[in-house]
């Protein structure tokens, strides 16, 4: 059984940046498709970025140029870099492992201010 411990979230004022981790436990870290969602006020969880095992990356068109996910399989860790932050990145970012629907982590509330 996948676990996923994220680190926590914070606030910032915009154009600034904010790095988040998720560790994963519980599995062969180096073949899970990892991803990070977003959940705004009011609104539905959506995809900002994924990362297969072989590291290939996918993102959502409101984030392309400003957000970075990457992955350490030694470390069974993914991570999201987040860039030039806007009011509108505002929500709490979950980890999610694509290949089981139930698998996420705690969730980490990052505010931007303007």
């Amino acid at each position: 059984q996948v676990q996923l411990v994220q680190s926590g979230g914070g606030s910032v004022q915009a154009g600034e940046s904010f790095g988040l981790s998720c560790v994963a436990s519980g599995s062969d870290f180096r073949f899970l498709t990892m991803s990070w969602y977003r959940q705004a006020p009011g609104k539905q969880r959506d995809l900002v970025a994924s990362i297969t095992g072989d590291h290939s990356t996918n993102y959502a068109d409101s984030v392309k140029a400003r957000f970075t996910i990457s992955r350490d399989n030694a470390r069974n860790t993914v991570y999201l870099q987040m860039d030039d932050l806007k009011p509108e990145d505002t929500g709490v970012y979950y980890c999610h492992w694509e290949e089981n629907d139930y698998t996420w982590g705690q969730g980490s509330q990052v505010t931007v201010s303007s």
